[in-house]
């Protein structure tokens, strides 16, 4: 499961899955997956939603109920995690408070027999790569927290790891610092050719990051490509829900040619959409658009598809505003439009969108639920 003109897999999920005792379902189940080397691969999902647990099975920290997990065409079954030659870095840092940054970073490589000069150039070439040079006499206590996650990251790459393991590593920095070590990553990684296979809930920070997302709910993989492909063409409802903004408009299909289909929704109005799901007449579905490809002020033939809605607030954003708006018997839906666009509340306005940015999904179908 690779893109077309990726190089060959370093790891490899053959039909893997995790069981705990006393569990009623899957921590992860049916999962088959490949990295490629020097890829950046994202596991996205909600809180239990198994993509921590298959981190830890590439780890060596859990074992795989069935199936099995390959590193370059080798199986994984009976390799501990201290012979995996894996860096992993975790949201807490996992540094030594005792040791200093230079300490810290000299630990795996005494671990491995590297000393002397040899291990001094090293931590030297590993702090100049994380920005933190003449900073190696300080205790981690003595750093900030993105300085701390700098030196995490040094810790993991220093003796050359076969792949990157990072799980949820800047969940306890603020958005700010977030959004700057998500392009320090990136360069680090392009620099370096490095496969990662990175762990994350935040949707925004796996499209930015990644060459390839895999989407988990439910224990399973929902969906795995590109973040254009996730975003723009979702597998199913869960998928189209999770991964940014969507609006939700239900109703009852009436009608459907192809993958065209008209929508009736509780109010009376039709819209037009794209049928995600083999959908039949007399259907209840859910048609989902995100805000920015809905157009205000919209009128045939310039959009496919036009809907009336009132507006009940507007809130400033910037470079544009929000507006939440009630589509009259159908429930609400947000809508992006220009800063200096003259509306306020209570005003009714006419919305539209090209058919193949609306999806239809079958309300019947089920979330995936939630796992250990």
């Amino acid at each position: 499961m690779l893109m077309a003109g990726t190089r060959l897999p370093l790891v490899e999920f053959r039909g893997v899955e995790k069981r705990y005792a006393g569990g009623s379902a899957a921590a992860v189940a049916a999962l088959d997956l490949a990295i490629g080397r020097g890829e950046f691969l994202t596991l996205l999902g909600p809180s239990g939603s198994g993509k921590t647990t298959t981190l830890m099975m590439l780890a060596g920290f859990e074992t795989p109920t069935a199936g099995d997990i390959r590193l370059g065409g080798r199986s994984l079954a009976d390799r501990p995690p201290h012979k995996r030659n894996m860096g992993v870095v975790f949201q807490n840092y996992a540094l030594f408070p005792h040791m200093s940054v230079a300490q810290n970073l000299a630990f795996p490589l005494r671990v491995r027999g590297v000393k002397g000069r040899k291990a001094a150039d090293k931590v030297v070439a590993a702090l100049t790569l994380v920005k933190l040079d003449g900073l190696g006499d300080r205790r981690p206590h003595a750093l900030s927290g993105g300085q701390r996650q700098r030196v995490a990251l040094a810790r993991a790459l220093i003796f050359e790891p076969d792949i990157v393991l990072m799980d949820e590593p800047l969940g306890a920095l603020d958005r700010q610092l977030r959004e700057h070590l998500q392009i320090e990553i990136k360069r680090i990684q392009r620099a370096l050719d490095l496969t990662i296979l990175y762990v994350t809930h935040d949707q925004g920070e796996a499209l930015a990051l990644s060459d390839r997302v895999a989407v988990f709910a439910g224990g399973r993989m929902q969906q795995v490509g590109t973040p254009g492909a996730i975003y723009e063409h979702p597998a199913n409802a869960f998928v189209a829900g999770f991964v940014g903004e969507n609006n939700r408009l239900a109703g009852t299909l009436v009608a459907r040619q192809g993958d065209r289909c008209a929508i009736q929704l509780a109010g009376g109005q039709i819209i037009r959409a794209t049928a995600a799901d083999p959908l039949l007449p007399g259907d209840k579905v859910v048609a989902m658009i995100r805000p920015e490809h809905v157009q205000p002020g919209a009128v045939p033939p310039a959009c496919c598809s036009t809907l009336e809605i009132d507006v009940d607030e507007f809130a400033y954003h910037g470079d544009h505003r929000r507006i939440a708006a009630n589509v009259p018997g159908a429930g609400s839906l947000i809508i992006r439009v220009p800063v200096d666009m003259a509306a306020q509340r209570g005003d009714r306005m006419t919305i539209g969108w090209c058919i193949d940015h609306c999806l239809a999904f079958s309300a019947s179908e089920i979330e995936p639920g939630k796992t250990s």
